[in-house]
């Protein structure tokens, strides 16, 4: 992988880190610089995912299909995001069928 494609997905999986937590960035150990952003990538996707809310699941798909959408099937974090967006469909559907919350007017 050429050195522009991996400073992109750095930045992309950073800027989804910083706009979805308050916390630091994670560190990683050292190793090669694939594996230290693909590791990176699935710990945003699982924060992005462990955060969802039956409101908040669509722009959670649509963030997260943002990282992966050209990338091959047997990339693991789009095979991660793919069987995520099953589990936030999931949630998106059990959200519609709560019934309504009583007003506290």
């Amino acid at each position: 992988m050429d050195a522009a494609a991996l400073r992109n997905r750095l930045v992309m999986a950073t800027s989804m880190w910083r706009e979805n937590t308050d916390e630091p960035l994670p560190r990683m150990p050292p190793g090669d610089p694939v594996e230290q952003i693909e590791t990176f990538e699935l710990l945003v996707v699982e924060l992005l995912f462990a955060e969802a809310t039956a409101q908040t699941a669509p722009k959670v798909a649509d963030q997260t299909w943002d990282l992966v959408h050209d990338r091959p099937e047997a990339d693991p974090v789009k095979r991660r995001v793919v069987g995520g967006h099953e589990a936030l469909a999931k949630l998106v559907a059990e959200g519609a069928t709560e019934p309504d919350q009583p007003s506290s007017e």
